[in-house]
């Protein structure tokens, strides 16, 4: 090989290079910009996040009131609100830095292909976290608060009737912020993650990775691991794991189905075009 060939095939990789680093300066601008603006608001956004606890502590009688315990509390919570919120603002302008960096090398039913899945998660992860937000926090925090319990009332005797005090501890809480919102965030995160299910396996189907026949043989397993992942994601409480639980297998299913039509569509293709193996099929 010459040295022209050299720098011929050295080219491409430079230009793919140069459009790289130039969608990631527009993602990191995007997402420094939308920091700064939900910083700029970071006091209603965690005012926002902070109704689950304060409707659960209502229902209690309770006023809502959170603690700073640290000095820098408050400053960590507003970057962190920040970084998050800013995520999700510059999310849209970050995942079309993505597309038109990888769209190029796509074929055209590639990049058919690939598009609703680009749209559909943002879609589905905002669908879970509204769901943790509106279903599964109230009776989280509801679980939590339960464990509560009031002290003496000031004179009252022990039942042994020696006329002492009666030695009982108050629990009442009072929580962090900081505390407050990394638990808050992490349930909200983790059911948005978990809307992700029907996207990542239709995706795989799509790509071939995975098919219904598949899916369908290992739903006991299925089954089996979405009741852990309730036991484990959501409190104690039958209610809240029996409700994530029928979400997260209603959408296994889902992903079942939509893999199924992929199937039937790429079969009505390949026969039309002459290419489909009536043996291999039959092996399946």
């Amino acid at each position: 090989m010459s040295a022209d060939d050299i720098d011929q095939s050295g080219a491409p990789l430079m230009e793919h290079l140069a459009e790289l680093r130039t969608r990631l300066i527009w993602s990191v601008s995007a997402f420094m910009v939308a920091l700064v603006l939900c910083y700029t608001v970071s006091d209603p956004i965690f005012n926002f996040l902070t109704h689950p606890i304060c409707r659960a502590m209502a229902a209690r009688h309770q006023a809502c009131g959170l603690t700073m315990i640290k000095l820098q509390e408050g400053f960590f919570v507003a970057i962190r609100i920040s970084a998050i919120g800013g995520l999700v603002l510059s999310f849209p302008i970050i995942s079309y830095q993505l597309w038109r960096f990888v769209a190029p090398g796509l074929y055209k039913k590639e990049r058919a292909a690939f598009l609703p899945f680009l749209l559909a998660s943002p879609a589905m992860f905002l669908l879970g976290a509204a769901f943790a937000y509106y279903l599964i926090l109230p009776m989280a925090f509801g679980f939590f608060l339960s464990f509560q319990q009031p002290g003496p009332t000031p004179g009252t005797l022990a039942p042994d009737g020696s006329g002492a005090a009666l030695a009982q501890a108050g629990i009442t809480f009072q929580g962090s912020i900081e505390a407050y919102l990394a638990l808050t965030t992490t349930f909200i995160v983790a059911f948005g993650l978990c809307f992700q299910l029907p996207v990542l396996l239709t995706l795989m189907g799509k790509a071939g990775l995975v098919t219904s026949k598949a899916l369908v043989g290992t739903r006991r397993y299925a089954v089996l691991l979405i009741l852990v992942l309730a036991a484990v994601v959501t409190p104690p409480d039958v209610v809240s794991q029996l409700l994530l639980f029928s979400v997260v297998y209603g959408l296994y299913e889902i992903s079942i189905i939509l893999i199924r039509r992929i199937e039937k569509k790429r079969e009505a293709e390949l026969r039309a075009e002459g290419l489909w193996d009536e043996d291999e099929d039959a092996e399946k």
